[in-house]
């Protein structure tokens, strides 16, 4: 007598499943078996077919299927601004850019930059970004529009914001987005972004710290990313930034170090002791001339690093494939050390590391029980074959434009290189009118 297969709503297919579990179990010839939203299955295609009947198939022949991409640091917004603020260093960026948001930015803008920016990175495998940027509620709709997941706050900066805010009323704003978002998703994690310790003073920092507390919310904020910065602040604060910040209180095991270029052996001991993260941008750093992170000694520290693009407009895009393949190559040349993350780690740090440093405990990696965040990659290509390696294939051989499916906590956002939940075209147009202004605003004064 055969058995009734359950009816479930999606199947996907690969050759190759990458779990990123624990073990760094490779499965060949799977499938994987959702139901809202959910993984309840997953192992060898005939014994997924055998137990369950989809409403929707993704066929995976000749691909790779693994979590999607976790960007830990990103300005996603800032795309508006892309290409005009090159070959600078970052002090120069900034003085730019700060100027041209305030002229520029607005919600109109940064939905149409916010929207541009998740569909490039879902088209790229990308299904979760950690984003530091104005107008936060706006870019949370477009999450909902385009099925990305977004983790976001209150950004927060000594100055005027381009809403017209100065600090005391930018503080304001934040504890009311924060309620909002308390009460919009009571389980959602909270975040706070003050920007850095160069832009907000001892003083306000503290006050960021103490609202932080007051709501359990996670903290992001730039840390040493140039030697610019470190003079900056020492001018300011008569100290180094990890200390600026951790004297403030927000150096916890739930804040999040973007790129943390230029530190310290008893910095990077520090960190560790603490739990925080680094969240490494190694194509931002080299492009805007910032240094090269101390990753290897932080991993060997016992510290806690993911992998973040940081904004298109100072890495030049938001490829989360390129990040991780730089995260791999750059150490092993910096060191002489061909051993230094190897492919698996690198993978993990794009994908498993990523989730966990934003306490995402549902995704990042491939089980039963976890959200079904995938990419599917084709990686039966000349880029990629032959090698037997399923992470090498993964990491020195595909390119974002490989991944062929996209799954966003069980909804398919991206089949066949094409995007569902909104049109590509569109938002290729409504970008590049938006980025005119951007441009000319960039290179005023």
């Amino acid at each position: 007598m055969t058995e009734t297969r359950e009816s479930i709503d999606l199947i996907v297919r690969a050759d190759t499943i990458l779990t990123v579990d624990e073990a760094g179990t490779v499965i060949t010839a799977g499938a994987i078996a959702i139901n809202d939203g959910v993984i309840v299955g997953i192992g060898d295609e005939p014994q997924i077919s055998a137990r369950y009947t989809a409403t929707e198939v993704l066929d995976g022949a000749g691909c790779s299927a693994l979590p999607g991409w976790v960007n830990t640091h990103a300005h996603l917004a800032m795309n508006l601004f892309r290409g005009a603020t090159d070959d600078v260093t970052l002090e120069t960026f900034l003085d730019r850019l700060i100027g041209a948001e305030r002229r520029v930015l607005s919600a109109e803008t940064v939905a149409i930059g916010a929207r541009a920016a998740m569909a490039e990175s879902l088209l790229g495998g990308t299904t979760t970004a950690l984003d530091m940027y104005w107008y936060p509620q706006t870019s949370r709709a477009v999450a909902r529009e385009l099925g990305f997941r977004l983790i976001n706050g209150p950004t927060l900066m000594g100055d005027v914001d381009p809403e017209g805010n100065d600090f005391d009323a930018m503080l304001v704003q934040a504890e009311r987005i924060l309620t909002e978002n308390r009460a919009d998703a009571p389980n959602d994690n909270l975040w706070l972004m003050p920007h850095s310790a160069y832009t907000l003073g001892s003083e306000q920092l503290r006050r960021v710290s103490e609202l932080a507390a007051r709501f359990g919310a996670r903290i992001h904020t730039h840390c040493a990313e140039s030697s610019g910065e470190i003079a900056l602040v020492a001018a300011q604060h008569d100290a180094r930034p990890l200390a600026v910040l951790d004297e403030a209180g927000l150096v916890t095991d739930t804040t999040v170090l973007a790129h943390a270029v230029h530190l310290t052996d008893d910095e990077i001991a520090t960190i560790a002791r603490i739990g925080a993260t680094v969240a490494h941008a190694p194509i931002s750093n080299l492009k805007i001339a910032c240094g090269i992170a101390r990753v290897p000694d932080l991993l060997a520290a016992g510290a806690s690093v993911a992998l973040g693009t940081d904004g298109a407009a100072s890495t030049g895009s938001l490829d989360m494939m390129q990040t991780v393949r730089m995260a791999a190559l750059l150490h092993k040349g910096v060191s002489q050390d061909p051993t230094l993350i190897n492919a698996e780690r690198a993978v993990r740090l794009g994908t498993a590391d990523g989730a966990r440093s934003l306490g995402l405990t549902d995704v990042g990696t491939l089980a039963v029980g976890m959200r079904a965040d995938i990419q599917v990659v084709h990686t039966d290509t000349l880029a990629s074959a032959p090698t037997p390696d399923p992470w090498s294939r993964i990491v020195y051989g595909a390119s974002a434009s490989d991944v062929r499916h996209t799954v966003s906590d069980g909804r398919v956002v991206v089949r066949d290189r094409a995007l569902l939940t909104a049109d590509e075209p569109t938002i290729l147009r409504e970008l590049a009118a938006a980025s005119l202004l951007a441009h000319s605003a960039a290179h005023e004064g």
